[in-house]
């Protein structure tokens, strides 16, 4: 299916005159775009992490976090600018292209997830005070505190909550 195919089967909504088109993930389409995404993303958002820890997390992006999750992609202008995966009411990630970030994407996927929706949770870096301070402006608010990672390593996480005001 081209990419002009997917576009009319997904939600589109208008941000600052530009139309973001929500699709469904598919792997054959999607998935190396989306793996680079988060990769370039990552790199910038996360960089105490480090590139080779994070290059050695990429094939489990790839091969187990996409497929296990519910994705939605964003396009805009027909390019693929970002993305959103849920597993049910848990953003496990959000990435938006370092070059299309401040657009309107990233809050648009937000919306997205959060149709039909009571609550969202999500767990973020605290050195990532960009992405902490985005989803305070969207109404998250912290519950919880956690010193390491999910790989024992000591980078500060904390668990933010949504709920339908």
């Amino acid at each position: 299916m081209g990419l002009c195919a997917i576009i009319e089967t997904g939600k589109a909504a208008s941000v600052g005159g530009v139309m973001i088109h929500i699709v469904p993930f598919e792997a054959d389409l999607h998935k190396a775009v989306l793996s680079d995404i988060w990769l370039r993303a990552s790199m910038q958002a996360h960089p105490f992490i480090g590139e080779a820890t994070l290059r050695e997390q990429q094939p489990l992006m790839e091969d187990v976090y996409l497929p296990m999750a519910t994705t939605r992609v964003a396009v805009k202008d027909g390019r693929i600018a970002g993305f959103a995966s849920l597993l049910k009411d848990h953003i496990a990630a959000l990435f938006v292209d370092p070059t299309a970030q401040g657009q309107g994407i990233g809050r648009e996927l937000l919306d997205h997830a959060a149709r039909g929706r009571e609550q969202l949770s999500l767990e973020v870096y605290l050195h990532n005070r960009k992405a902490v301070e985005f989803y305070e402006r969207y109404g998250f608010v912290i519950e919880s505190r956690r010193e390491v990672d999910d790989q024992g390593q000591p980078f500060p996480n904390a668990r933010m909550i949504w709920r339908r005001p």
